[in-house]
């Protein structure tokens, strides 16, 4: 049994990109922007888990603490902890939702690392994801680890396994960047796992498998030509891809403007690219968004370092 330490945390849970192209669902890497911020605070009035506002959402997401991620996640928390005190929760959407950021796994990681602060960290981090990835399950029916491993452990993340989590943090070019734009529609993560097939074609999963294994072996040796021809997606990316508008002409701008290699992020809309430093990435923003703007689709631009620390705790009262 848990008590309290603190009232009140405040947490920023950074965006995420899952699958980095050939990595479906074992892969993905935290963005430095954009990102949620969560606070968890005491409820002396009361037991259980409540939400008791979201804000930037423009009022889609649930307040019912049995449907949101974040509460979700934090009464999986408890559940375990066997801990019956009262707390309150606000989210505060920075991100676009159904992007395919992870803005629903943000929101959950970002509630389980405050809660379990304000507990006074009776687990280690990583033995958080769990709960997190329950939250991700309530959420689109699937218990998925490559956008919640990121957006709380931070870097690149490989999951070997997601029964009894096997999740590593891998090693990746010191100035690697990340580039990501956003379409303004909106892609469900429920319904692009629908249209996704059963049954592969064992030449197709073979060259996927030997990608995958190029990919991190290129990001731990700082080989980029090999994650450059690692970084294609033979099963789910031409699925996918035609559901987001301008998607073969975007890629194709990000290659030809220096990127390492570039996919969809996530379940969609949002495009990302990987570069080898900042200069490049800009001109690959600049590219990918003309595309977009060519076709009269607005979109929101991101350039950022990986970010290596994941969720973290940006306030206490004690």
């Amino acid at each position: 049994m848990s008590e309290f330490k603190y009232k009140e945390v405040r947490v920023f849970a950074p965006a995420s990109v899952a699958n980095v192209s050939c990595g479906f669902d074992v892969m993905g890497f935290a963005l430095g922007t954009p990102g949620d911020e969560i606070i968890v605070r005491q409820n002396p009035e009361g037991e259980g888990v409540t939400i008791n506002k979201v804000t930037g959402d423009e009022g889609v997401l649930p307040l019912d603490a049995d449907k949101n991620t974040a509460s979700v996640a934090v009464q999986a928390l408890f559940r375990s902890l066997g801990f019956d005190g009262g707390v309150a929760i606000e989210v505060h959407k920075q991100m676009p939702l159904g992007s395919g950021l992870g803005s629903s796994a943000a929101s959950a990681a970002g509630a389980v690392l405050a809660a379990n602060h304000l507990l006074g960290n009776p687990l280690a981090r990583k033995a958080l994801l769990p709960f997190a990835a329950e939250a991700e399950k309530a959420a689109c029916g699937t218990a998925h680890y490559d956008n919640v491993g990121p957006s709380l452990l931070g870097g690149f993340v490989f999951i070997r396994s997601s029964e009894a989590p096997d999740i590593l943090n891998l090693s990746y070019p010191e100035n690697l960047h990340a580039v990501v734009v956003h379409p303004q529609i909106e892609i469900k993560t429920g319904d692009t796992r629908k249209i996704l097939r059963n049954d592969i074609q064992l030449g197709k999963a073979v060259k996927q498998w030997g990608n995958v294994g190029g990919l991190v072996a290129g990001l731990m040796t700082k080989d980029l030509d090999l994650m450059a021809r690692s970084m294609e997606d033979v099963i789910i990316e031409p699925i996918r891809s035609v559901l987001i508008p301008g998607y073969d002409a975007v890629k194709k701008a990000a290659l030809d403007a220096g990127a390492i290699g570039a996919g969809i992020a996530g379940s969609g809309p949002s495009i990302f690219a990987l570069t080898a430093d900042r200069q490049i990435a800009e001109k690959v923003s600049k590219r990918m968004k003309a595309e977009l703007d060519g076709i009269g689709l607005p979109s929101d631009e991101y350039i950022s370092e990986i970010n290596t620390k994941g969720s973290k705790v940006i306030d206490v009262k004690s």
